[in-house]
């Protein structure tokens, strides 16, 4: 099976590509399903059992969906994540309160056992500048495995509680890790160098996620691989990695990232950096 690259494509058909339990982490960041422009279109031609139809994009407006489209979206690639997992794999997935109930309903649909809910504090939470509703300060991240009894996903649970968080001030080194993170949205100069997404995550938030649940050497696959974050946070912590990205641009952003990873500074299983 080929193993670190970028392909421009979406996941559901890159995945479709790749065989029967093969990846050991799969870290997905979503469409968010804020936008309210662009055209999305439902396939019904093609038939997904229980769900209407085949997922068909028609054009880069990757962030405007119907409920029912949205929907369907996610049941078809959260059925594809669900099969190339290993079962001693599992998957994060982000969200907010616009889509998180969504995927939360389809992962129990599909069998798809939902280890815990991690809420993400932002620190430096932009504020609300219309004054009507309280400030959105946190994102919600669903640590979920693919199901069964036996429960053999990967945990490095040495590194949860005795790694070094210093940026997040909820962490008390020596003691279990907890569900509610304290970290900073910030990124590095290094990390926006060749361009970014409007969505990037933090290579910090990213490298946690990695290092909790896989080891040196394993599969982490990325279905929205954006500016390549997951990506590039892959091979700085020795994981080969796969990424599906729908948009050229920025392929060619998560390329240039990964050409020049030997520029950031390494990080160590038991050090988080800022």
């Amino acid at each position: 099976m080929k193993l670190d690259f970028i392909e421009n494509t979406d996941c559901i058909t890159g995945m479709k590509t790749l065989p029967d339990n093969c990846v050991d982490l799969i870290i997905a960041d979503p469409p968010y399903n804020l936008s309210k422009s662009g055209n999305w279109k439902w396939d019904n031609s093609i038939s997904l059992a229980g769900m209407g139809g085949n997922w068909n994009i028609t054009n880069e407006n990757w962030d405007n969906m119907s409920l029912e489209d949205y929907f369907n979206f996610t049941f078809a690639w959260l059925s594809q994540a669900k099969r190339i997992l290993k079962p001693t794999g599992s998957m994060w997935i982000f969200g907010t309160y616009h889509n998180i109930g969504v995927i939360n309903l389809l992962c129990q649909i599909l069998e798809i056992e939902i280890i815990n809910e991690v809420i993400w504090y932002k620190k430096n939470a932009f504020p609300n500048l219309s004054g009507r509703r309280l400030t959105a300060s946190h994102e919600t991240i669903l640590w979920v495995h693919s199901g069964g009894a036996k429960r053999q996903y990967y945990f490095n649970y040495d590194y949860s509680k005795s790694g070094n968080f210093a940026d997040d001030f909820l962490k008390v080194p020596g003691k279990q890790m907890r569900t509610v993170w304290s970290l900073s949205n910030n990124k590095s100069p290094d990390e926006l160098k060749y361009g970014k997404h409007p969505t990037q995550k933090p290579l910090k938030v990213l490298t946690r996620l990695i290092n909790l649940s896989s080891k040196p050497g394993d599969i982490v696959l990325t279905p929205f691989a954006g500016a390549g974050s997951e990506c590039v946070a892959a091979k700085m912590n020795g994981r080969r990695y796969i990424g599906f990205e729908i948009e050229k641009k920025y392929c060619e952003i998560t390329e240039k990232r990964l050409a020049n990873v030997q520029q950031y500074e390494q990080y160590d299983l038991f050090k988080e950096n800022d």
